[in-house]
């Protein structure tokens, strides 16, 4: 068997937290498995814990001080980390930018915004300025900033599957949040990562029987060695369903959504027609 890797301690909070986290299980003389006996979670999900990767949920950190008599530390450091790995997402949505990375496939619908994994630094600027006029010219780049890192995630030619489908006032909007040029580079954006193949992309007709799901985002989730979940979100807040029997109810509802959709070739040749309507100015900006 391999030597574990090693950690680096002092490259993040949440690594200083998994080096000592491994460090402690070790001078225990305990195993991952053995750790984890009598917890709900997996000797994998510990492991990248351990890594760095993955944060600490407060139950299992109370069940790692009792069996390792770690006298609370894991459970008081715990938000620590929590804090750490949020960064400058809002804490609700922390959780889901943490599971894109882990995530097997991701599936959105959206007729709000365009989805956070597919904006350009012009369109996320306006999206953050719109919800939180405030923020400081910092605080708004740190946003920003944190947005365009997760779309890294393409980086990888395979990993995530990732599915999008879009309400067509996001692509044919007379009044668009960006003035045309830039919503030319934003639909750009997308044909260019559709025509690669890495992100399919339809659009759904302004006709569509979407009513019930026009104010709803829905992000599915799948993963290799945890169960599905679904996540939507308001401008302020957001939610996490992973009830199966919800989970599958939305699901049905999604692939509806996806049937009345037009084709992927179809959807192409229209956003990249809308990308040169607004590069010509014929939308009004």
């Amino acid at each position: 068997m391999p030597a574990p890797k090693n950690i680096d301690g002092s490259s993040s909070v949440p690594a200083f937290y998994g080096k000592e986290l491994r460090w402690k299980r070790e001078a225990a003389g305990r195993t991952l498995q053995g750790t984890v006996d009598g917890s709900f979670f997996a000797p994998s999900y510990l492991s990248e814990i351990e890594r760095g990767t993955r944060r600490m949920p407060l139950e299992l950190a109370r069940h790692v001080d009792r069996f390792l008599e770690t006298d609370g530390f894991f459970e008081r450091r715990c938000e620590d980390v929590r804090k750490a790995r949020q960064g400058a997402h809002a804490s609700y949505f922390a959780p889901i930018a943490e599971s894109e990375k882990r995530a097997r496939v991701i599936e959105e619908w959206s007729s709000a915004f365009i989805p956070g994994l597919l904006q350009t630094e012009a369109y996320a600027r306006a999206v953050i300025r719109s919800t939180h006029p405030l923020d400081l010219r910092e605080e708004a780049d740190a946003k920003v900033r944190a947005r365009m890192e997760r779309a890294e995630l393409f980086n990888d030619p395979k990993r995530p599957e990732y599915w999008v489908i879009l309400h067509a006032s996001l692509v044919q909007d007379p009044d668009p949040m960006l003035p045309s040029s830039e919503m030319a580079e934003q639909l750009s954006h997308i044909a260019s990562l559709a025509r690669s193949g890495r992100v399919p992309t339809q659009v759904l007709p302004w006709n569509a029987a979407t009513r019930p799901f026009m104010a709803l985002s829905l992000t599915f989730m799948e993963f290799s060695d945890e169960p599905p979940f679904m996540y939507t979100e308001a401008p302020y807040h957001g939610q996490i369903v992973d009830d199966p029997a919800l989970v599958k109810q939305y699901r049905k509802a999604y692939d509806r959504l996806r049937a009345a959709a037009l084709s992927p070739e179809a959807s192409l040749a229209l956003i990249d027609e809308a990308a040169e309507d607004y590069g010509n100015g014929k939308h009004r900006d």
